[in-house]
């Protein structure tokens, strides 16, 4: 199934990009939405979609065959760059037509207002939105 026939998003230098507002559309119609990011930076934030599968980019070269091979897939992260990343590795490996990126990331989604599920005894710490983490025992 091609991510362009979810009948959302533009094009840019070859990479198939939703707004976040067109992702959680997708999300609602079946695609799926896959988050990038790190373990530590996913756990107090998480997107409230039907279906979410959590792949750090750190170990996406290593199970990018076991990700859902019939359904479109989103890739998303903190603030849409590592999930771009992703996305080019996955045009390399010939699954150009499979995967979209979200842009602007989950920074973008909370702003637009679209569903979170927050982990509040989650401490987190760090000097931006896109680069929390857990803090140190005090």
């Amino acid at each position: 199934m091609e991510s362009k026939r979810l009948g959302k998003g533009f094009e840019c230098n070859g990479i198939w990009n939703l707004t976040p507002r067109e992702t959680f559309s997708c999300c609602r119609e079946g695609a799926v939405l896959i988050d990038v990011r790190e373990e530590y930076m996913n756990r107090f934030k998480m997107f409230d979609v039907p279906e979410v599968i959590y792949c750090p980019n750190s170990m996406l070269a290593e199970v990018y065959p076991d990700l859902p091979a019939d359904k479109p897939m989103i890739f998303a992260d903190a603030a849409g760059i590592h999930s771009k990343e992703a996305v080019t590795f996955l045009i390399g490996k010939g699954l150009g037509g499979r995967v979209a990126n979200m842009a602007g990331g989950l920074v973008e989604w909370e702003r637009d207002g679209l569903p979170l599920i927050i982990d509040k005894s989650e401490r987190l710490s760090g000097s931006c939105m896109c680069q929390l983490h857990p803090r140190e025992n005090e």
